[in-house]
C-alpha cells in the first residue's frame, strides 16, 4: 500500500492533486482544514489521529510529532533492521509528503500583530515532516510547492513512482524553504528582543539576463518583509527588464534622494551621482540637476522625489536615460515618456524613506554586515562646529549642507563642489583626496562660474593641508569636513590664511 500525507496551508491545486494520487491507488492521510477540504471534494482520507492512534492535542500544537509519522518517513527501505522495527511497531511507510507551512510571513505583515499572534503561526510539525521526508529522499517524495504537483503526477502516471533525480531536487527545495522560513522567524524574534545577531534570507524576485558583464550569471533577491522605499518594492510601469547594473544604480540613487525633503532630482551613473539639484518645484530641481553635468547624465538614471509632470517629462524625453524613478507620473507625463520603448519607468513609495536595513557585502569565504550610514546629527548645520575665524553666511550654510548630503553617497575618496541649488563638481573614488578634489574643482571651473560662491565637502578629514591649498587656488571660500586629523590645527590655519570658512561635522562618510 502506498500512502501520502497531505497537510497544507496554501490549498491551491491540492484537491485535484489528491484526486489524481487517489486514482493511482495512493491512500491519503490528512489533518484539520486540509482533511475537510479533501473530504468535501470526495477524496477519502485517513484522519491523522486514526493513523497515529493518538489524539490531536494542545490546540493542534501536537498532532504529527509521532513515531508512526516520522518512522514512516525516515525508515530506510533498503535496511532490513529498519523494516523489521517498523513491522514490530506497526509503522507503515509513507511515500509522499505534501506540506506547506503556517503563514508566518503573512501574519507579521499585518498591522498591529502581537508577538503572541506571531508565535502561533510558527509551524513545528510541518517543517519536521518535510525535513524527515527530504532527508529520506531516496524513497520519499517531499513536496512543498504547489508548482511541483504536475511534475510529480506526470511521473507517477508514467511509472508508478517518482524518479530519484526529481526526489532529490524536491528535497533540496524543501531544505531551502524551511531554512528561509526559519530565518524569517529568527529575524523577527531577534528584532523583537532587541538583539543584534543577523539572520539573512531572501526570496528570488528575478533571474537576471546577466550580471555586471555578459559572462556573469546574476539573480535578484528581495527581503521577505518588504521595504516600501526600495528598488525591490518598486512598480515598473514601462520599459525593458531591469538589469543587474540598473538595480545597483537605482538603489544608489534612492539612497541619495532620501536625504532631501525639498523638491530634488538626482542623476546617477555607475553608482555615483553626476548631478543633484533642488528647487522650489520639481521642474526647477531637475533643471539644476541637469545643469550640474549635462554630459554624464547621458545613459544614466534620474530619480525625482515629486510626481513627474508633463512639463518635466518633456525635458526628460529629450535625454537618453535608462531609468526614471518617481513617486508617480501624471497621465500626460506617461504618454510622453512611454514613446521610448526601452525607457524604464518606476514608481516607489516615498512616504517611508527612513527604513534602516543592514547592508550585506560578499567577500571571498564570507560576507560583511553593517548598519546603513543613516545619521541625523550631522545632517543639521546647527550641530556643526565652525573652526575658522571667518563665519559662514546663510547661503554658504545651505550650499554646505547640500554638498554634505551628497558627498556621503560618493565613492571614497570623495569631494563635492556645490552651491545652494546644485552640485557643480564631483570627484569620486580616487586613491588620494587631493586627486578627488582636483577632479571636482576642474569640473566646476569648466562651468565658467565664480567659485568664490561655491563650497567644498569632503567625506573624510584632510590628512594634510594640500587639499585646502588647492581649493583656495580655485577660489573656494567655504569647506565642510569631518575633522579629526592629527594635522587639524595645520589644516585650519591654512583655511584661516586664505580667509576661508571651515566647519567640521565630527562624522565621516567613507563609502567603498
Amino acid at each position: 500500500m502506498t500512502y501520502a500525507l497531505i497537510s497544507v496551508s496554501d490549498k491551491t491545486g491540492i484537491v485535484e492533486f489528491a484526486q489524481r494520487l487517489q486514482q493511482r491507488g495512493v491512500r491519503i492521510i490528512s489533518t484539520g482544514g486540509t482533511q475537510k477540504a479533501l473530504n468535501d471534494a470526495g477524496v477519502t482520507t485517513i484522519p491523522i489521529d486514526e493513523w497515529t492512534g493518538f489524539p490531536e492535542m494542545m490546540d493542534g500544537r501536537v498532532k504529527t510529532l509521532h513515531p508512526k509519522i516520522h518512522g514512516g518517513l525516515l525508515a530506510r527501505r533498503d535496511v532490513a533492521q529498519h523494516q523489521e522495527q517498523a513491522e514490530v511497531h506497526r509503522i507503515a511507510m509513507i511515500d509522499y509528503v505534501v506540506v506547506n507551512l503556517y503563514p508566518f510571513k503573512e501574519t507579521i505583515l499585518q498591522t498591529d500583530v502581537t508577538l503572541a499572534q506571531a508565535i502561533e503561526q510558527i509551524d513545528i510539525g510541518g517543517p519536521s515532516m518535510l525535513r524527515s521526508a527530504a532527508k529520506n529522499f531516496a524513497s520519499v517524495t517531499a513536496i512543498v510547492d504547489p508548482n511541483d504537483y504536475d511534475s510529480v503526477i506526470e511521473q507517477v502516471t508514467a511509472s508508478g513512482t517518482t524518479t530519484p533525480d526529481l526526489r532529490q531536487k524536491l528535497a533540496a527545495k524543501v531544505f531551502r524553504h524551511t531554512a528561509h522560513y526559519d530565518a524569517m522567524i529568527a529575524a523577527y524574534l531577534t528584532e523583537n528582543a532587541g538583539q543584534e545577531t543577523q539572520t539573512i534570507t531572501g526570496e528570488l524576485k528575478q533571474v537576471l539576463r546577466y550580471g555586471e558583464n555578459p559572462q556573469q550569471q546574476a539573480y535578484f533577491y528581495q527581503a521577505p518583509i518588504p521595504t516600501p522605499f526600495s528598488i525591490a518594492a518598486a512598480q515598473q510601469l514601462h520599459g525593458k527588464e531591469l538589469s543587474y547594473n540598473n538595480i545597483k544604480d537605482a538603489d544608489a540613487a534612492l539612497r541619495i534622494i532620501r536625504e532631501f525633503t525639498e523638491p530634488c532630482a538626482v542623476a546617477l551613473k555607475h553608482m555615483n551621482p553626476c548631478g543633484v539639484g533642488t528647487g522650489a518645484t520639481i521642474e526647477a530641481a531637475f533643471a539644476h540637476c541637469y545643469d550640474a553635468d549635462p554630459v554624464s547624465i547621458f545613459g544614466g538614471i534620474v530619480v525625482c522625489n515629486r510626481p513627474v509632470t508633463a512639463a518635466l517629462a518633456e525635458k526628460l524625453h529629450q535625454i537618453f536615460l535608462e531609468i526614471v524613478i518617481a513617486p508617480s507620473f501624471e497621465e500626460d507625463a506617461l504618454a510622453i515618456l512611454t514613446q521610448k520603448q526601452n525607457l524604464r519607468l518606476l514608481t516607489v513609495d516615498f512616504s517611508q524613506t527612513a527604513a534602516n536595513e543592514p547592508e550585506v557585502v560578499s567577500v571571498l569565504g564570507g560576507f560583511l554586515v553593517q548598519d546603513e550610514d543613516q545619521t541625523e546629527a550631522d545632517m543639521n548645520v546647527a550641530n556643526w562646529q565652525i573652526v575658522t575665524e571667518r563665519q559662514p553666511n546663510e547661503s554658504q550654510l545651505e550650499a554646505l549642507l547640500l554638498a554634505w548630503k551628497v558627498v556621503k553617497h560618493v565613492k571614497s575618496n570623495a569631494i563635492v563642489i556645490a552651491d545652494r541649488h546644485q552640485t557643480l563638481g564631483i570627484g569620486a573614488g580616487q586613491m588620494n583626496r587631493v586627486g578627488a578634489a582636483r577632479i571636482a574643482l576642474e569640473q566646476a571651473r569648466a562651468r565658467n562660474i565664480d567659485l568664490s560662491q561655491a563650497v567644498l565637502a569632503s567625506d573624510a578629514f584632510f590628512p594634510m593641508s594640500d587639499t585646502v591649498e588647492l581649493a583656495a587656488e580655485y577660489g573656494i571660500k567655504a569647506i565642510v569636513q569631518p575633522g579629526g586629523s592629527i594635522k587639524d590645527a595645520e589644516v585650519i590655519a591654512t583655511a584661516d590664511a586664505h580667509q576661508m570658512v571651515m566647519l567640521t561635522t565630527g562624522i565621516r562618510h567613507f563609502r567603498h
